[in-house]
């Protein structure tokens, strides 16, 4: 979107061939009868800098419908910044034996994010037998990874290209895994930058090569002080995996935050990538 901005120059001269167009007052051009300055209104085009593009990548027991109702208030504070857009994941997540699955949450800044959600989805399961998941859980194997891998690989050959990518909870420690894979030369990620929310190192064995190597991708990770679901520790410990990480905590629990102190660093962040 292209903004104008509009000022009166004077244009010093009788007509207009052959002055010399320069800033003045509007007192000034009343002397333009007499021969003096004459007003001329000038546009100058700005541009604005571009909107960035962001993948974003929801949590556990959710899907991308879930996560773009649950982060509106997010979508409106970065209208001017960013594009918002959003991936599910393959593998669908059985209801708990002896639940029935409940429609999603009403949508708001506060709203905790998780743990029982209509047609539920995850990015990979910690106990492969049972099709289910604990961020806590310390496991030699695990379930789904690759087929979830995939399926942002062609979200993003398919929607992209994207400036970043955002994740949330379970979606979080997905892009971390992603960033390491795009650091070690895996062409299927291309992108900037990574904001990740209540994040966490998997406790899988078989993803131990994932937090080997510092990663450099340019990195905000966002954390609240009363997560009961994701501990602040876990995420502190996960942005220790990068280089120079940005770190945003909260006084809140497991939800993306988007007040005003919030909201101000997300825009801070994101200006760093915005062409001008």
């Amino acid at each position: 979107m292209t903004q104008l901005d509009w000022g009166v120059n004077w244009w010093r001269g009788n007509n207009l061939s052959g002055g010399q167009c320069v800033r003045g007052s509007w007192l000034s051009s009343r002397m333009g009868l007499g021969g003096g300055l004459l007003p001329v209104v000038v546009a100058v085009a700005v541009m604005a800098p571009p909107v960035l593009r962001l993948l974003c990548v929801h949590g556990y027991r959710q899907d991308g419908r879930i996560f773009r109702e649950r982060t509106g208030s997010l979508r409106k504070a970065l209208r001017k910044r960013a594009e918002l857009l959003y991936v599910s994941s393959p593998l669908r997540v059985p209801p708990p034996l002896g639940t029935t699955a409940q429609p999603p949450a009403a949508a708001g800044d506060g709203t905790q994010m998780g743990e029982t959600e209509e047609d539920g989805r995850g990015w990979w399961f910690s106990n492969p037998v049972e099709d289910s998941f604990n961020a806590l859980d310390h496991v030699e194997t695990c379930k789904g990874l690759e087929e979830s891998l995939e399926t942002i690989s062609k979200a993003m050959a398919e929607l992209g290209p994207f400036d970043g990518i955002m994740g949330f909870s379970q979606g979080a420690a997905l892009v971390a895994m992603v960033c390491a894979l795009k650091q070690k030369g895996d062409p299927r990620f291309q992108f900037d930058f990574a904001i990740l929310v209540a994040g966490f190192k998997s406790r899988c064995k078989l993803h131990e090569h994932f937090y080997q190597e510092p990663i450099a991708i340019p990195s905000l990770h966002v954390f609240g002080d009363t997560d009961r679901v994701i501990p602040g520790e876990l995420s502190q410990d996960l942005s220790k995996s990068f280089v120079d990480p940005v770190i945003l905590t909260h006084t809140g629990g497991h939800f993306v935050p988007v007040s005003a102190p919030q909201k101000l660093v997300y825009s801070e962040f994101l200006e760093r990538f915005q062409k001008k």
